[in-house]
């Protein structure tokens, strides 16, 4: 048989699927009619949107926001690492007030805890260091050492504390122990086998569940400002009530939540990869690895060699 008799035997009639294409051309037409929409309709006001994205009071604003996502995270995850431990410890004690306070912190409102931060001095208007039980050595008013920041910052990290103690915990408790039974019978000591064989292995599990919690934290700390502190969502709504132009400054908030989640989520794709580097032979390529490939491809296939001629 001809070589291209067996190339058309080969070839196999392919399927038609109406509905698909129906489906992708009504989606398309939709997604058409909302950005038309939004470059028409005079209601979105892209000019008072183009005039506060990048006022000073607004940047000013955003910076807060990623303050309190940065402290929030780092405390939040330190005392989550704290409380992770103590759940998975055999000390019966240390179980039991893990337990609960990821219990309380998981049912109270976060709302609801950033006012009691808020209010503390309704409850202590100072506090002393020194004996329990006894005299105290230092004494300070509570009033001049935790602001609204310092409340809201209190707030989102034990709040979060209790989120990020059962993802850390979960991650752990997924390596085989078998790996642990392994290391033990080698003589590793014990803060080697943590470090460098349940915490490289965990580190999978809990990095995406983590990655949604600080994303979401990120967003949440629109939440203080019930609080009267000028985060991003707090200066958005002074400014509108000034002026009245609502859309275009909740678009100016939605922009920048869009713009730093994805950097966050960007992040988050590259540290997996990390820790991914035990779990296959070969890591496929990122995205910039791809596009770079296929640029090369295209350039290649554009300078081909004349057919006869010799490099």
């Amino acid at each position: 048989m001809p070589s291209g008799d067996a190339d058309a035997a080969l070839e196999v009639a392919r399927r038609w699927h109406p509905w698909r294409w129906i489906v992708s051309a009504a989606v398309l037409v939709l997604l058409a009619q909302f950005v038309h929409g939004l470059a028409t309709n005079p209601g979105w006001d892209w000019a008072t949107f183009a005039k506060y994205f990048t006022a000073g009071s607004v940047l000013q604003a955003l910076w807060m926001t990623v303050k309190l996502t940065l402290w929030g995270t780092v405390l939040g995850f330190a005392l989550g690492v704290v409380l992770a431990v103590s759940r998975l410890s055999h000390n019966p004690v240390l179980q039991v007030i893990a337990w609960v306070y990821i219990w309380a912190f998981r049912s109270i409102p976060l709302i609801v805890q950033l006012l009691f931060w808020f209010n503390i001095t309704y409850l202590y208007q100072s506090l002393s260091l020194g004996i329990p039980f006894g005299p105290g050595f230092f004494t300070f008013e509570v009033n001049g050492v935790i602001s609204g920041f310092t409340a809201a910052v209190i707030g989102l990290a034990l709040h979060q504390a209790a989120y990020s103690a059962e993802i850390i915990r979960s991650g752990i408790i997924s390596v085989d122990h078998g790996q642990i039974e392994a290391a033990q019978s080698l003589g590793i000591p014990r803060r080697r086998q943590f470090f460098k064989i349940v915490l490289p292995q965990a580190m999978r599990g809990i990095l995406p569940n983590a990655a949604n919690e600080v994303i979401s934290l990120f967003k949440g700390t629109s939440i203080v400002s019930t609080m009267a502190i000028a985060e991003l969502f707090y200066q958005v709504q002074v400014i509108f009530g000034r002026n009245g132009r609502v859309v275009p400054l909740l678009m100016v908030a939605t922009i920048w939540y869009i713009i730093l989640t994805t950097l966050l989520s960007i992040g988050q794709y590259y540290v997996e990869r990390h820790y991914a580097r035990g779990s296959a032979r070969a890591l496929p390529p990122t995205p910039w690895q791809k596009l770079t490939r296929k640029f090369a491809e295209i350039r290649d296939a554009g300078v081909s060699v004349p057919r006869g001629a010799t490099k």
